[in-house]
């Protein structure tokens, strides 16, 4: 009987997009608007057209499918189908900011002037254990898991509270990549093998303009090499990785939206199951150099502002409608 409540055919089906679907479609015709206007820039505008109407037909194919079939089993598809092409407009956001100037040696600057250091050099350079390493590689390897728990969390155990949970973390990630086409900053693992860690120990910021537009090829990781989760985070970025995505870190600001959700579930286990990750989470962009410290800090502010103002602008959509 429990299974068969995710099958039935719901009595008030959504008809038309969710409001999630919504601002994604926002997104698509912005960047659509982009591609289009700076097409003789671009490397392959033709790819990035075709790609985005690929997009746009998996969504209505997807909304057909809930509207032939309105029931949770279909609505869970129909958001998980858009938690999935996550993994395609990510590094969509390279191919648009790399017609930009690159602004790492500011950001870098930045660091140096609050810190007086380099925190993403210093940190794996200064903790070499194994296990350290390793924990570190966990924490940032669970990143999309973690996004899985909260979503089926949400679907399986506060089903009223599913489509509001789903809005407001796939809503984020669609905020963070409007920051990150117009922000083209790559981070630590680029920008310091670019530049040479010789000119980062002492202090040397290079402004390395148009570099990244035709220089993407990953860089090495520090840290225990051949640890297990090491591995894993290897081998995702060698599918997905671009040098882009770095300010504000979308990790720190995403995973941080996870845990006001899972508070906001009033579960203790899903609470403080997720902390011990989100910590790790916290600290693994910074020590794999995958953002400077700033980017952390900037994850934080970032998914305060997002958090409050998706959740104000649910509550208001719905008493409107």
């Amino acid at each position: 009987m429990a299974l068969r409540k995710y099958f039935e055919i719901e009595k008030k089906p959504h008809q038309g997009l969710l409001t999630v679907e919504w601002v994604i479609l926002g997104y698509w015709l912005l960047t659509l608007l982009f591609v289009l206007f700076t097409s003789t820039k671009m490397q392959d505008s033709e790819a990035l057209i075709w790609g985005r109407v690929k997009v746009l037909a998996v969504m209505v194919a997807m909304w057909a499918v809930y509207r032939m079939i309105p029931c949770r089993f279909t609505l869970l598809c129909r958001v998980t189908v858009q938690l999935a092409l996550l993994s395609w407009w990510y590094p969509d956001t390279y191919e648009l900011n790399r017609i930009l100037p690159n602004l790492d040696h500011l950001f870098a600057g930045y660091e140096q002037q609050l810190f007086g250091c380099q925190p993403a050099l210093l940190f794996s350079e200064t903790v070499t254990n194994p296990v350290f390493s390793e924990l570190m590689y966990l924490g940032y390897v669970s990143y999309f898991p973690l996004i899985a728990v909260i979503t089926a969390f949400f679907f399986f155990w506060r089903y009223a509270e599913f489509n509001r949970a789903v809005f407001v973390i796939l809503a984020s990630f669609f905020l963070y990549y409007v920051i990150f086409i117009f922000l083209p900053v790559t981070g630590p693992q680029y920008y310091y093998e670019a530049v040479g860690l010789d000119q980062i120990a002492q202090g040397i910021f290079p402004n390395v303009q148009d570099y990244f537009a035709t220089h993407n090829a990953l860089p090495s990781m520090p840290g225990y090499s051949d640890g297990f989760f090491y591995d894993c985070v290897a081998n995702a970025h060698a599918t997905g990785e671009r040098p882009t995505a770095a300010f504000p870190s979308s990790h720190v600001g995403i995973t941080t939206i996870l845990v006001f959700l899972a508070w906001r579930a009033k579960s203790r286990l899903l609470f403080y199951g997720l902390l011990p990750f989100y910590i790790l989470m916290c600290l693994a962009t910074v020590y794999i150099r995958a953002h400077y410290l700033i980017d952390v800090i900037g994850g934080w502010v970032s998914a305060v502002i997002f958090y409050i103002l998706l959740q104000s602008f649910w509550t208001l959509a719905k008493r409107r409608y």
